[in-house]
């Protein structure tokens, strides 16, 4: 019911108003941004966020998704070097809870922190940020936010993660 409830209020984001609906296409706030993310996550299917990413980080993800089964079609015996998928957060585990926190705007960039709960275990809690740009739409002639990377609750990113992987197995 919960998630019922969330998907419900994500839905109402993008419904434009009468005075609204003429204009176009409804531009993503950071904070709907880091609500997909979470109903992404939550729901373990990562698919909604390749929609929200930039073309260079999408261009990471999957260079690093061809490399790793690559190397898996070479070593059919082993676990590949992303054998548990992308690590779009700090630590491998499910959460059963994903929130939006604050959000830092500066620069034409915004930080939008997720903040992953465990109820059966509140020491694990624990936050990572979504590094989010302006991309400009050049069928609407202004920036839509994009997610460029996530920084981990301990420092190190995506990217690096991304890169990292393959540091054991070439």
């Amino acid at each position: 019911m919960r998630h019922l409830a969330r998907a419900l209020s994500l839905a109402a984001l993008f419904v434009p108003t009468a005075a609204h609906a003429e204009d176009g296409p409804i531009l993503l706030s950071p904070e709907a941004i880091g609500q997909i993310f979470c109903i992404a996550r939550i729901g373990n299917d990562m698919s909604p966020v390749s929609g929200i990413v930039t073309a260079d980080l999408a261009a990471n993800v999957t260079d690093a998704l061809h490399r790793s089964g690559a190397w898996a079609e070479a070593h059919p015996d082993e676990k590949p070097p992303l054998g548990d998928g992308v690590p779009w957060a700090s630590f491998p585990d499910y959460a059963p809870e994903c929130t939006v926190g604050p959000v830092a705007l500066a620069d034409g960039k915004a930080l939008v922190t997720i903040n992953y709960g465990f109820p059966d275990y509140p020491e694990a809690n624990t936050s990572d940020e979504l590094a989010l740009v302006g991309v400009l739409d050049d069928h609407l002639g202004a920036n839509r936010w994009r997610i460029d990377n996530v920084v981990f609750a301990h420092g190190y990113d995506l990217r690096q993660a991304l890169n990292q992987a393959f540091v054991d197995f070439e």
